[in-house]
């Protein structure tokens, strides 16, 4: 068996073995490199994920709404004229887009959108006995809208229906008009009004929208704002979420309304992000320059040692190649055990991180987890590096004299 290993081989490994307790120390701190890498890797993509999924779990990913009135400018004064000119900024009124069925269903066909949805919000007040509290009044077609932010799954109490005179309200508006299913209030928006019942309670997974949100059928808002037929916003989820700045980008050079992506509404969020990703390449190529440097060292060190075998392996036939490939084998080997063990230790990383690391509600704060692809990266980057840490040494041990070495 060990002859089958190979001449070159099986004098790396005697090397190794000859210097147990440097190459120990070393394939230690290979793994610990290799357990920081991908520790770190696993705990920032988890935190985003958990972080993307907040923020986008009650928004949708674009949203195309119809623009703002305006008001034309007075035309530009004539040479010699001279003209005093105020414009007055219009009030604000809620509009539709017009022909939205058509517009969703050409949005819907594009291969990049999951699905799309009519909207009509505006504000309004919530009203119940003497309590009174400013709303934001969302309505929606609820199978159509639970294909952009699964409203259904954050039901906390009651059941996800909206019928006519219905309402779901966020869990912390119900607190503060003391609501609870089955209980009727007063929604208020301008000078309509209509009495509705509370069919479910839900959690947005952000207190100040909790505090605010109510929705209600499509056909309920558009009679409390005064738009029969007509949808304020479609709201778009995309297969892919990173694409929404290109789309939305490319949707507000076609359309002639306001065209934002959730890079746009969340640009603080983004930075946040960038600045995580940036933190994690600089940590991830920190670590790697380390454990290039420990393991070059030690080779360096074990061809200062092992000088005089080199020279008697030259004398009895050895090519320089062969004596570099001892060399480069010895790193990859290195490299290779340092990471088998560092992604054990990921491992036990990321579970003890699961296990001690909880909320106050006493769940964990997010998942986190190992991808096998992410371990194998961090695993192939280990052992490259491993090899490429082995070339200077392997490179001296082939250029010494056999006869030199064989006297030291």
């Amino acid at each position: 068996m060990v002859r089958a290993l190979g001449f070159e081989t099986r004098v790396a490994l005697r090397f190794l073995l000859e210097g147990r307790m440097q190459s120990l120390l070393i394939v230690v701190g290979v793994a610990a490199g290799v357990a920081v890498v991908a520790y770190i890797s696993a705990l920032i993509s988890g935190l985003q994920a958990n972080t993307l999924e907040k923020t986008l779990g009650a928004q949708a990913h674009v949203t195309v709404r119809a623009a703002d009135d305006t008001v034309r400018p007075a035309r530009a004064a004539a040479a010699g004229e001279q003209r005093l000119a105020r414009t007055q900024p219009r009030e604000q009124r809620p509009r539709s887009i017009a022909d939205w069925p058509a517009l969703m269903a050409e949005l819907q066909a594009r291969p990049e959108v999951a699905a799309v949805s009519p909207m009509v919000s505006a504000a309004g007040l919530g009203l119940r006995g003497e309590a009174t509290q400013a709303i934001a009044l969302v309505g929606v077609e609820l199978e159509r809208y639970d294909r952009i932010v699964q409203l259904k799954s954050k039901v906390v109490a009651g059941s996800a229906r909206l019928g006519p005179g219905e309402a779901m309200v966020g869990r912390d508006l119900a607190a503060d008009l003391g609501l609870a299913v089955g209980d009727r209030f007063t929604i208020v928006t301008g000078n309509v009004s209509e009495i509705t019942r509370v069919t479910a309670l839900v959690d947005l997974g952000v207190r100040e929208l909790n505090r605010r949100t109510v929705y209600v059928p499509l056909r309920s808002a558009q009679s409390l704002v005064g738009l029969p037929g007509g949808a304020t916003s479609l709201d778009l989820r995309l297969h892919d979420v990173w694409a929404a700045g290109t789309l939305a980008a490319a949707l507000a050079a076609q359309l002639p309304y306001e065209v934002e992506g959730w890079q746009q509404a969340n640009a603080q969020l983004v930075s946040a992000l960038n600045a995580q990703t940036i933190s994690t390449t600089i940590i991830r190529v920190v670590v790697a320059t380390v454990v290039v440097l420990g393991i070059a060292s030690v080779l360096v060190v074990s061809v200062v040692q092992k000088q005089r075998e080199i020279g008697i392996l030259r004398a009895m036939g050895a090519t320089r190649a062969q004596v570099q490939r001892v060399f480069l084998l010895q790193g990859a080997v290195v490299g290779a055990l340092g990471s088998l063990l560092g992604v054990a230790l990921a491992v036990a990383l990321i579970a003890g991180f699961t296990r001690f690391a909880r909320g106050s509600d006493g769940l964990p704060l997010f998942s986190i987890g190992l991808p096998p692809a992410l371990a194998l990266q961090v695993a192939l980057g280990a052992t490259i590096a491993g090899v490429l840490a082995a070339v200077a040494p392997a490179h001296r041990a082939a250029a010494l004299d056999p006869a030199q070495a064989i006297r030291l």
